[in-house]
Parts: structure tokens; C-alpha cells; sequence
């Protein structure tokens, strides 16, 4: 009960956190983009594109310390668990002061990198020298959140996270002006990130008294232990890193950085419905190994169909609601002008009803430390968004490039990893239409009539009061008819009181 309950409380810490983060990421999004315009966001999108790749650096350790320090945890070894923070922290060091290198080369190439138009070289460079040293921070600073995520505190490491977001928003409001403004909010990144990083220290030695850094934790030996799993999760981490950030700079280099935002408003948007719900996977993943070490093959079973099922459940609602009110939502949101960013918002989140049910058996694989065979298909799949944009936006332009992102996860996730997911956990196609998706299919038809009928009696207006009350109703009729399906499904199923003549 006490695991379970762990579960839930850490759900909600992840979706307080990005339900919050979406609010100021709503907010703030439109605010840079009017304060700086197209040329001068588009370049900050452009550079942080190429800062993306900075993931890189983690070597895929990201996941396996989150891992090892959960199992360790449960185990009470701590020798253990100090030697593997110990020595990925060393390795982050050193991975820190070659992403400070690296951005002194990329400052020194910038002028070869994109055309800038009106914004100055020596703005450009001083930004990329400051998002060098942000991903410095950030790679040292990430053990102590690996940690905390591993011993499933997710609610300090999402609150840290939420007190830095509120702080990156009063910052902006206060200091961002359309005058060195690309430098500005660098800077206010980097600051961010460094109370952040500090945060997330002060409590991992608060939670765990037995943790420690120091030189006599420094065996080496550890990592033949985790070697295999990093390595595979590195891979993972290429894939993530070329589907996430390859269009942005495909765009940037074909076309200009100013061209880069209609593109970038349909992915944040994307980015946004995906955040919360991929969080389902990433909460699973410590319970996942948990489960697979103590061998409680059916509890295994239950959580990731029950993962599934909300992910889906979820996204797909969301989906019903981007076709009939997106363009709305844009236009409210931006403002008029981007009337091709809608429809690239419908491709690129209806490959995640696909992408993100997937998530949760591609997570709880992990847990299992089986990261092999999924980290092979997602570099697989990496690729083939690269090559897929690059020739389609030839003759497609930014419909090109989103098509390219979205064909590789259909056939990657649903055709191949999914099955292969499938077999590892036994678990059959009627078992995971029965119990993951079945459950979902009439609340979603009722959010599809509710989506369909609603315009034909109100007229829903460019404004946050309609868009709101139009979205909270939806979500009313959703979840509404889903709990009474599960609790329907709970008493049907819930045996019958025994006669008293018995």
C-alpha cells in the first residue's frame, strides 16, 4: 500500500510540476517571442538546438544512476551507492569541461553556422560561451537529482525544478529587453540552473545521511557493473537528442533561424501535452526494477498496462482536442500568422498517441535492464527522422520535416518495439487491448462528441476565459467517464457477500 501510494505522490509531484511549468511556458513563450521577434527566437531556438546535442555528454548514465541508486537503495548498500555517484560524478566533470570547449569552437564557427541577419556576432558568441557553461552546471549538478529520483523522492526533485522555473519567469519579466536580449536570457538561464543544481545537492545529502563525495569513493571497478547499461542507454540518449533537436537545426540551416518558430510553436505545443504524460514512464521506472528484482511477474504486468492505458487515454484525448480547437489555441495564445502551425501540431502529436503508450514498456524495459534491443530501435529510429526530414523538406518544406519526425515512430514504436515489449513482459494483444486500451475508448468517443457538438452551440472565441472553460469541460467528460467505467469495471468484478445462511 505504502509502494503504491509512493507511486501516486510521485505522479503528482512530476504533473503539479509540469502542470505549473506549462502555465509559465504558456506564458512565456509569446512574451520572448513579441519582446525579440522572429529573427532574434529563432536564433535563441537555433543555438539551443545545437546546445541540445549537449545531452551527448551524459553517456547515458542520466538513467543509470537513477537506476543503481534505487537498487541500492532498497538493499541498504551504500558503499555501493557512494561508489557509483562518486564516479559518475567524476565522469560529468570531465564531460562539463569538454562541453566548455566545444562551445568556444561552435563561438568561434558561429559565423559559418546559420545567417543571423541584423544580431551581432559578438552577441551570438558571448550566448554560446554561457550556454557552454550552463551545460557545465548541468551535467555536475545532475548526480544529486539522479539520487533523489532514485530513491523515488520525485516531489523534492520536481519541487527544486518548479522553484527554478518561477524564478526563470520573474527573472524574464523583469530584466528580458528586445536590446541584447538573446544575452540576457542566457544569462538568466545559467543563473537559473546553478540555484537549481545547488538545490538538488543540499537535499540529496539531506535525504540519504550515508551519501558522500570524496576521492576514496572513486572505484572504477563500478562501472564493468553498469558499463553495459550506459552504453545502451547512451545510444538511447543519440536517438532522444537527434528526434528532439535535429529539426529545429534542419530548418535553421536550410531555410533561416526566423523560419524555425511556426515549426517550433506546433513542437512546444507537442512538447507540453508530452511533458506531464511522459513523466507516467519515467515514475515507473525505479518501481519497474523493484518489481523485477523481488520477481512479482504479475504486479509487473499490471503497471505498465495501467501505465498505458493512462498514456494513452491521455494523449488521445489531447489529440481530440487539438483537431477541432488548435488553430484557436494558437491564435489566442501567439497571435495570427502562423496558420501552418497547426497543422504541423496534428502530425507531430498524433505520432505521440503512438510514441507515448510505448514509453511506459520502453521505461519499465529499463527498470528491468533490458536496454539493449530498445536502444537499438530508437538510434534506428533517430536516423531514419534524420534522413526522412532532409529529403522531405526539400520538396515539403516544414510539412516535410514533420512528417519525417512522425513516420519513423509509427513504424519504429508501434511495429517493432512495441511487439518486441510485448513478448519480454508476456503480455498477449488481447490482453493489452483488453485491459489497456478497452477501458478507453468510450470516454474518448465521448470527448470526440463533445469536440464535435460543442461549436454548434456556443462559438468558441479567441480568448483564455472560452479556451479554458472549453478545455476544463472536455477533460470533465473524459476523466468523468473513465472513472465510472474503472469503478463499474472494480464492483463487477468484486466478489459477492457471502449468504448469511452460509
Amino acid at each position: 500500500m505504502n509502494q503504491r501510494r509512493s507511486i501516486k505522490t510521485n505522479l503528482f509531484a512530476n504533473w503539479l510540476n509540469h502542470g505549473v511549468s506549462l502555465v509559465i511556458g504558456i506564458f512565456l513563450m509569446p512574451y520572448v517571442l513579441h519582446i525579440l521577434g522572429d529573427a532574434q527566437y529563432g536564433s535563441w531556438i537555433f543555438i539551443n538546438a545545437i546546445a541540445g546535442y549537449s545531452g551527448l555528454l551524459y553517456l547515458g548514465f542520466g538513467q543509470t544512476i537513477s537506476r543503481y541508486v534505487a537498487h541500492y537503495h532498497a538493499k541498504q548498500d551504500w558503499n555501493r551507492l557512494n561508489h557509483i555517484s562518486n564516479v559518475i560524478f567524476a565522469i560529468y566533470l570531465g564531460m562539463g569541461v569538454l562541453a566548455l570547449i566545444t562551445a568556444g569552437v561552435i563561438a568561434w564557427l558561429a559565423p559559418h553556422l546559420s545567417d543571423w541577419g541584423t544580431i551581432s556576432l559578438f552577441e551570438i558568441r558571448l550566448v554560446i560561451l554561457i550556454l557552454g557553461l550552463n551545460v557545465f552546471v548541468g551535467l555536475a549538478g545532475s548526480v544529486f537529482g539522479g539520487v533523489l529520483m532514485g530513491i523515488q523522492r520525485f516531489d523534492i526533485e520536481r519541487g527544486v525544478n518548479l522553484t527554478g522555473g518561477i524564478l526563470r519567469l520573474i527573472l524574464t519579466v523583469l530584466f528580458l529587453k528586445a536590446e541584447w536580449g538573446l544575452l540576457t536570457i542566457a544569462v538568466i538561464f545559467f543563473v537559473v540552473t546553478l540555484i537549481e543544481n545547488l538545490g538538488q545537492c543540499f537535499f540529496a545529502f539531506r535525504q540519504v545521511k550515508t551519501f558522500r563525495i570524496g576521492p576514496k569513493y572513486m572505484d572504477w571497478t563500478i562501472l564493468k557493473e553498469c558499463g553495459s547499461f550506459s552504453g545502451f542507454a547512451f545510444i538511447d540518449a543519440i536517438a532522444w537528442t537527434m528526434i528532439e533537436a535535429t529539426d529545429s537545426i534542419v530548418i535553421g540551416i536550410f531555410f533561416s533561424p526566423a523560419a524555425i518558430v511556426p515549426y517550433y510553436i506546433a513542437l512546444r505545443l507537442t512538447q507540453f501535452i508530452n511533458m506531464p504524460i511522459s513523466q507516467i514512464g519515467k515514475v515507473f521506472m525505479p518501481r519497474a526494477g523493484e518489481l523485477h528484482a523481488n520477481e512479482e511477474h504479475e504486479a509487473l504486468q499490471k503497471l505498465v498496462l495501467n501505465g498505458v492505458s493512462l498514456s494513452f487515454l491521455l494523449v488521445t484525448g489531447f489529440f481530440i482536442g487539438v483537431c477541432f480547437f488548435g488553430n484557436t489555441l494558437i491564435t489566442t495564445w501567439i497571435g495570427p500568422g502562423y496558420p501552418q502551425s497547426h497543422l504541423l501540431l496534428m502530425i507531430l502529436l498524433g505520432a505521440r498517441i503512438v510514441a507515448l503508450p510505448v514509453v511506459t514498456f520502453r521505461s519499465v524495459l529499463y527498470g528491468m535492464g533490458n536496454v539493449k534491443i530498445p536502444s537499438l530501435i530508437y538510434m534506428g529510429e533517430a536516423i531514419a527522422n534524420l534522413i526522412l526530414s532532409l529529403i522531405l523538406i526539400q520538396s515539403l518544406g516544414l510539412i516535410g520535416v514533420a512528417l519525417g519526425t512522425a513516420i519513423p515512430i509509427l513504424i519504429a514504436e508501434l511495429g517493432i518495439i512495441l511487439p518486441y515489449a510485448m513478448k519480454k513482459l508476456n503480455i498477449s494483444a488481447g490482453q493489452l487491448l483488453r485491459t489497456a486500451i478497452g477501458p478507453t475508448v468510450t470516454p474518448l468517443l465521448v470527448l470526440l462528441g463533445y469536440s464535435y457538438y460543442l461549436p454548434q452551440f456556443i462559438e468558441v472565441q479567441n480568448s483564455w476565459f472560452t479556451l479554458v472553460g472549453v478545455a476544463a469541460g472536455g477533460g470533465v467528460f473524459l476523466i468523468g467517464t473513465w472513472f465510472i467505467i474503472e469503478k463499474g469495471t472494480v464492483l463487477l468484478h468484486r466478489p459477492a457477500p457471502k449468504s448469511l445462511n452460509t
